[in-house]
């Protein structure tokens, strides 16, 4: 059983280290998540802000997963151009645009007010 826990873990960072080999968004959302943290840090943003960054984070990665993974299965059933497999693929994609707007919104509520008072305007 316990066996069977850490094969699965093995799968899960396997599965992770493709994604972000693979996936040249991956790093740009990486370094936008990086930038957050160190504005966190900076900013000693509080616990309830920390919670709404770290979430923010984990979706738009998250989202990202779920549409690489989309995209390869897409592919695989349908290797030939297909009207509706480029439509499930752009609809992924809106998904983690989507995504990344609200997590950018978060980014401004919480940071930009700091921002502006840190700049004393």
């Amino acid at each position: 059983m316990l066996r069977k826990r850490i094969e699965s873990f093995k799968f899960a960072f396997k599965g992770i280290s493709h994604f972000v080999k693979s996936e040249p968004n991956v790093i740009i959302h990486l370094i936008a998540a990086v930038f957050a943290v160190g504005m966190g840090f900076f900013f000693s943003i509080d616990t309830m802000e920390w919670c709404l960054v770290v979430f923010a984070i984990g979706m738009v990665l998250s989202a990202e997963a779920f549409n690489t993974s989309l995209e390869y299965l897409t592919d695989l059933v349908s290797p030939d151009y297909n009207e509706l497999a480029g439509k499930t693929k752009d609809v992924a994609a809106a998904a983690v645009l989507l995504t990344a707007i609200a997590a950018a919104i978060v980014g401004l509520i919480i940071f930009l007010p700091k921002i502006l008072n840190w700049l004393n305007l």
